[in-house]
């Protein structure tokens, strides 16, 4: 551990994820936060990662700290403007001098300041009860990306708004600011409309599930679950002091089972029975399409006017992806909107809904986001698509649209396979994704042109819940990946694994600290075992 009694040097610095620049101010001296110390902030946005600073400080540490509202009286001061020369978007600079330490946050960017604090929090001990000892230095720094975010499916199984703070939490301690909550899909609707109550009554209900890869072993449990309104307001509320940003997903069109539950007659055969999902896997085996009726396009007209009014995310998630088309083929009705429409194929109608939606989602002032193999298909001008296939299946056209995108790679970014191919007792292993092929994973391939790399938002980590129905699944395969993920969307590349190793060492004292239950096998196999 770099701070446990004695000051390190500025070239010893375990952040994570690393910053752009550090420069030394002094030889060896350092400066010691001690308790009763205060804290200063000279606006709104400064206050908020002032507080998160102080009640981290208190909770992890057992050091109490105050603010207050003279800078004067102030030993650690966050200022929100006063940057010296043209900073980037989510610029800060953090000054420890042998009198305090001092965060500026670029004043066109709110986060500055709180990425600012959360580099201190990394420079703090990591053992409740070390004195913090400071190093004197000055870093410069800001995100190569705008867009840092991790997802989470609370859909296979749900998890309590406790555990989505702390999600959130973790997501705001990477220095990440998007939280993408994937909110309803074949097993299961977990958002509570007030437009629509069937959806939560009938569509967030199923019978039972299966154990293993699909067919799986299939068993009867009852299982239902949802968020009120109150509970989602609380999350963003939650989230914002924290500047991250809760993105919403609603699949459609396909990925429906759960609205099909609560409205067969939605569906292309609407006198069959319906029920939500009772496996993992694509459930596009199975009839999971909305009909292109008017009642379908009233209500998503209803869903998605309602969730743009419920979240203030300057992105909604759509979907789009994964329709089989033969559901559409074998429909009479579907069949003749194709025609009354001049559609060529089911994959054109696919699009005809997420245009639909986009309407509708553009309408509010919003950007609409999809899954890659399905939403290629909407307008570029007011979406971005989510990418997550292997580069090599895409056809070279979905390759170079002039789509803005997000890089969410099945293959580098997905955490729901395994560290190793030995841990089947956490998932069935299948395309073991360890913590180093997460840092090595390329953003963008040598074959894509240079159009790619310039509409290139961010990206972003993925864990689908099939195989995780507890926190404690959850966490094991998140942690230490997310911080492989954090390391390449702030930095926009990882070329230095020795470097990042040594940090990631610090980085799992971290977790002990904050208590999260990650896999260690990294620590086993690449780095240098510990001292606990």
């Amino acid at each position: 551990m770099v701070f446990d009694t004695v000051c390190a040097s500025a070239q010893e610095l375990d952040v994570l994820p690393k910053p752009v620049g550090v420069s030394a101010r002094g030889g060896g001296e350092c400066f010691q936060i001690k308790r009763g110390m205060c804290i200063f902030a000279d606006g709104a946005d400064a206050r908020l990662a002032a507080e998160y600073l102080r009640d981290y400080c208190y909770e992890y540490l057992g050091l109490p700290l105050r603010l207050v509202d003279a800078q004067q009286d102030a030993a650690i001061v966050l200022l929100s403007s006063g940057f010296d020369g043209k900073a980037r978007d989510g610029q800060y600079r953090l000054e420890v001098s042998a009198h305090g330490v001092t965060i500026t946050g670029a004043s066109h960017s709110p986060e500055a300041c709180f990425s600012g604090a959360m580099t201190l929090i990394q420079m703090l001990p990591t053992r409740a009860g070390d004195i913090p000892q400071l190093p004197l230095l000055t870093i410069d720094d800001y995100p190569r990306f705008a867009y840092r975010g991790m997802h989470l499916d609370v859909v296979r199984h749900f998890f309590p708004v406790s555990f989505v703070k702390k999600f959130i939490d973790w997501i705001a301690l990477h220095k990440m600011n998007v939280f993408h909550w994937h909110l309803t899909d074949d097993q299961g609707w977990r958002l509570e409309l007030k437009s629509h109550p069937e959806l939560t009554e009938r569509g967030s209900y199923r019978a039972g599930e299966i154990k293993g890869l699909f067919p799986g072993e299939y068993g009867e449990r009852p299982y239902q679950a949802f968020y009120t309104q109150e509970e989602v307001k609380e999350v963003i509320d939650y989230a914002a002091k924290r500047f991250v940003t809760v993105v919403p997903e609603i699949d459609i069109p396909g990925h429906c089972m759960a609205v099909l539950a609560a409205h067969p007659e939605f569906s292309t055969t609407p006198s069959d029975n319906k029920h939500t999902a009772l496996t993992w896997g694509i459930y596009n085996r199975q009839n999971n399409v909305l009909a292109p009726t008017p009642e379908v396009f009233a209500f998503l007209d209803d869903v998605f006017h309602e969730v743009c009014s419920l979240f203030p995310s300057p992105y909604i998630h759509a979907g789009g992806d994964e329709c089989a088309p033969r559901w559409w083929n074998e429909s009479k009705v579907a069949q003749q909107f194709m025609k009354d429409h001049n559609l060529p194929d089911a994959h054109a109608l696919q699009t005809y809904f997420m245009h639909h939606v986009q309407r509708i989602v553009n309408g509010h002032g919003r950007t609409m986001l999809g899954w890659s193999g399905g939403a290629e298909g909407m307008n570029p001008e007011g979406s971005a698509l989510h990418h997550w296939h292997a580069w090599d299946k895409m056809p070279k056209s979905r390759i170079d649209s002039t789509h803005r995108w997000i890089n969410s790679g099945g293959r580098g970014h997905y955490f729901t396979s395994s560290e190793d191919s030995t841990q089947t007792e956490i998932n069935p292993g299948r395309w073991p994704l360890s913590v180093k092929k997460v840092y090595d994973f390329a953003l963008v391939p040598d074959s894509a042109n240079a159009n790619v790399e310039r509409n290139l938002m961010g990206i972003e980590g993925c864990i689908w819940s099939e195989y995780c129905p507890t926190t404690w699944k959850i966490e094991y395969q998140v942690f230490p990946r997310m911080a492989a993920l954090a390391e390449k969307a702030w930095a926009g590349k990882g070329d230095d694994w020795t470097d990042f190793a040594r940090r990631l060492s610090t980085q799992l004292d971290r977790y002990d600290l904050w208590g999260i239950r990650y896999n260690d096998i990294v620590e086993r196999t690449l780095i240098a075992p510990r001292q606990r």
